[in-house]
């Protein structure tokens, strides 16, 4: 795994992880990657420093793997409160959130999946919502 700095049309910057850098490279072609904060889905890699663990140190501690273990122990922790304090509202979400959003329905936290389309037009219409990669969960 692979975590690189990415920049928006917008000039937003967020950072986002891959498999290597060929896949970080076909997904951006592909349009596949989005900006959290705006959903702009014109990124580009942003200059960044690389994380070298100094000679010496043990890095199997604080190597990619113990980072990714904690970045997923954190994911799953939040979509257990997400899952927890949330409406699940499905296939529904991008209806139910104009719902809420335009005072059609009593505002409340929900939570759901949308198409990249529903979610640009969301975008597009001033409707402020978040996307989380669900982490997949571990009691299956």
């Amino acid at each position: 795994m692979i975590v690189y700095r990415l920049t928006c049309a917008n000039e937003h910057e967020f950072e986002a992880w891959f498999r290597d850098s060929a896949a970080c490279d076909a997904q951006i072609a592909e349009g596949k990657v989005m900006c959290p904060h705006c959903g702009d889905s014109s990124a580009r890699k942003s200059l960044m420093t690389p994380n070298v663990a100094p000679k010496g140190t043990d890095s199997a501690a604080d190597g990619p793997s113990a980072r990714r273990a904690a970045m997923m122990r954190g994911l799953r922790e939040l979509r257990r409160k997400v899952e927890e304090n949330c409406d699940y509202v499905g296939p529904r979400f991008a209806e139910e959130a104009r719902r809420i959003h335009y005072g059609e329905a009593d505002s409340h936290a929900i939570y759901g999946e949308t198409t990249l389309e529903e979610a640009r037009a969301l975008t597009d219409e001033g409707i402020e919502f978040g996307r989380i990669p669900w982490a997949p969960r571990l009691d299956s």
